[in-house]
């Protein structure tokens, strides 16, 4: 079945699986070590009480059946482990049928947490994770040859992810068009990096250069994957060459090495590696050619929804059509913040909330707050709590579920709640009251850097939320 079989990518899909499985692998050691104070029975947002009120059809996930902390723990650690293993290259010792178990388990137990994580998930990678992690499944392992159809379909994930992207920058903010968004998207993007500052401090005319060949490799690469060789794999070398300078530049999740790794699937590593190994020409036993094209003839038949999508004037970024997320649109930064926001949260000891009183400053890990504190990196590492504080700075609007929980649990000291904060000024006892309020931050000039050592300036805007006390927290709401 020459049709079938890609045996020259047999390389490009083991590369592809490892790191798909080195990307689940962080996105479930978030989970394990984030949920409970974000989504567990005692979390901001709990899964008991959001499955008592969103049927299993509208979001399926293993945990309508029976939810405790212990569960998904163990399904979050299971996660772990089994996504170690097959980045150690488990899936190509066992039979054709055990690997793709073990990549749908991986993707059944991401999906289980997706479907209950709330505002807290709401990200375009976790779809787009879901949806590649799908197709990986059905692409084999080192017993048959690369499933030439599944191929095919991961490209077209990822010519969707650039082109989609490529477009909702063009149709939504002027400065993509007019090559400025650049003079100020290293300063206002939601987690700067370590090199952030020094991206934001380029000249104007390199960033009006990025912005140009950010088009380029958005709008007119994508095409290219679908050329024969080696014209592909120039592509996917342009896109992986671009996603490396987002990673150099900010922290963006995993978003940015999904991408990579969708990418390495489109090259052709026959010229390094030589010729493939017999079992590459191999189509595998009838079964799998069957469910192959079923889920080819699916994938294609659900693609019709984001070709919409992005072919509509009002083309939206990041949308799921089906529980499983097993199609997705996706896009990013249609418009770019002109200036940056940040939510400061701050508790004091005091009888009384006084203006003037012994306000402390909370840390957090990624999000900007100490004005000397050089930005981290973390990605591919998701800090759930630090992305919403950004998009919370943007609009009251966004916080409103899980804002006053938040600071219900400072007041209390819920130990799971610290653990994902950098500094907790109160190590002894909680405060009496938490205050927050919004400032406006900006990276700090070359001369201010030298004489102040600070990588941020900024100035206090108004109050976000008035001084709370623990009885009133819980309906507390960022104004």
């Amino acid at each position: 079945m020459d049709w079938f079989t890609a045996p020259g990518y047999w390389l490009a899909r083991l590369v592809f699986q490892r790191a798909l499985a080195g990307v689940y692998l962080f996105a479930f050691l978030g989970a394990a070590l984030q949920f409970r104070a974000l989504i567990g029975s005692h979390g901001m947002l709990p899964v008991p009480r959001y499955v008592r009120y969103v049927p299993f059809r509208r979001a399926p996930s293993l945990f309508h059946i029976r939810y405790s902390d212990r569960l998904f723990a163990g399904c979050a650690w299971a996660g772990v482990a089994l996504a170690a293993a097959l980045a150690a290259g488990a899936g190509d010792v066992v039979p054709l049928g055990a690997a793709m178990a073990a990549w749908a388990v991986l993707w059944l137990l991401y999906l289980s947490i997706v479907n209950v994580g709330q505002t807290w998930y709401s990200f375009g990678w976790e779809s787009l994770l879901l949806e590649v992690g799908f197709l990986a499944v059905f692409l084999g392992n080192a017993r048959a040859g690369p499933s030439a159809p599944v191929l095919w379909l991961l490209w077209w994930v990822l010519f969707r992810v650039e082109f989609g992207a490529g477009l909702i920058k063009m149709r939504g903010d002027s400065c993509w068009r007019e090559l400025t968004c650049l003079y100020h998207h290293h300063e206002t993007q939601p987690m700067p990096g370590p090199l952030s500052w020094f991206f934001h401090h380029l000249p104007k005319p390199l960033h009006r250069v990025e912005c140009a060949a950010n088009h380029v490799t958005q709008l007119v690469v994508p095409f290219l994957l679908f050329a024969p060789q080696p014209v592909a794999s120039y592509a996917a070398a342009v896109m992986v060459a671009t996603q490396l300078w987002l990673v150099l530049s900010g922290n963006f999740a995993w978003l940015n090495w999904l991408t990579i790794t969708l990418a390495l699937s489109a090259v052709d590593f026959t010229r390094i590696a030589g010729a493939p190994p017999a079992a590459a020409s191999r189509g595998g036993p009838l079964w799998y050619v069957v469910l192959v094209c079923a889920v080819t003839v699916l994938v294609l038949v659900l693609s019709r929804h984001p070709v919409a999508n992005m072919i509509s004037r009002g083309q939206v970024m990041n949308r799921s059509y089906d529980g499983l997320h097993l199609v997705n649109t996706y896009g990013a930064f249609g418009t770019v913040g002109r200036v940056r926001m940040e939510v400061v949260v701050e508790g004091t000891a005091d009888r009384l909330p006084h203006e003037e009183g012994a306000w402390r400053e909370y840390g957090f890990k990624g999000k900007p707050g100490e004005l000397r504190r050089v930005p981290r990196q973390f990605a591919p590492y998701h800090l759930r709590l630090d992305w919403l504080m950004w998009f919370a700075a943007l609009s009251p609007g966004y916080a409103r579920d899980w804002f006053g929980p938040f600071a219900e649990r400072l007041l209390a000291g819920d130990r799971d709640t610290l653990r994902l904060l950098r500094h907790n000024p109160f190590p002894d006892a909680p405060p009496r009251f938490v205050r927050a309020r919004l400032y406006r931050y900006r990276f700090t000039t070359r001369r201010e850097l030298r004489e102040t050592g600070a990588w941020w300036h900024r100035t206090l805007v108004r109050e976000y939320m008035p001084p709370t006390r623990l009885a009133d927290a819980g309906t507390s709401e960022p104004e």
